[in-house]
């Protein structure tokens, strides 16, 4: 065993780590359920998106600058007659103002309620800028 790891000194080793395994499902289920902002720049830009991007604020900070091709559905506005115009399979992927902002997560938790396929894109419009990417206006 690597003597660093058998012998903690610090705050960050004295929590035991998990075994590779265990980290590796850990971090698999991890991903299953949210993606960051370089990969949805990514898709939207050299790729044919497999998503609805939705970016779930309300609609005046939508029209102040939000992700380029996203849509506006802000979190209480997900119900089933809205989301009838898309396929029950259809891949959400939502966001809100970033990770001070837990909008996203309410409306990750609401489409999954509606059986819906969603992802949380972590980071938000904060993480967005802060990559380098610009936003689109109304």
């Amino acid at each position: 065993m690597n003597e660093l790891l058998s012998n903690p000194s610090t705050a960050v080793s004295k929590t035991p780590v998990a075994r590779a395994p265990e980290a590796a499902a850990h971090f698999t289920a991890k991903l299953a359920f949210e993606t960051d902002c370089a990969d949805v720049w990514y898709a939207m830009n050299h790729q044919q998106p497999d998503f609805v991007l939705v970016d779930v604020r309300m609609e005046t900070l939508f029209a102040t600058g939000h992700l380029p091709g996203a849509i506006n559905i802000p979190t209480r506005k997900l119900i089933p007659a809205r989301l009838a115009e898309y396929s029950a399979d259809t891949l959400f992927v939502v966001y809100c103002a970033g990770p001070h902002c837990n909008g996203s997560t309410k409306a990750a938790l609401k489409l999954a309620q509606l059986g819906r396929p969603v992802k949380e894109m972590i980071g938000g419009v904060t993480g967005w800028l802060d990559e380098g990417f610009e936003l689109a206006r109304v």
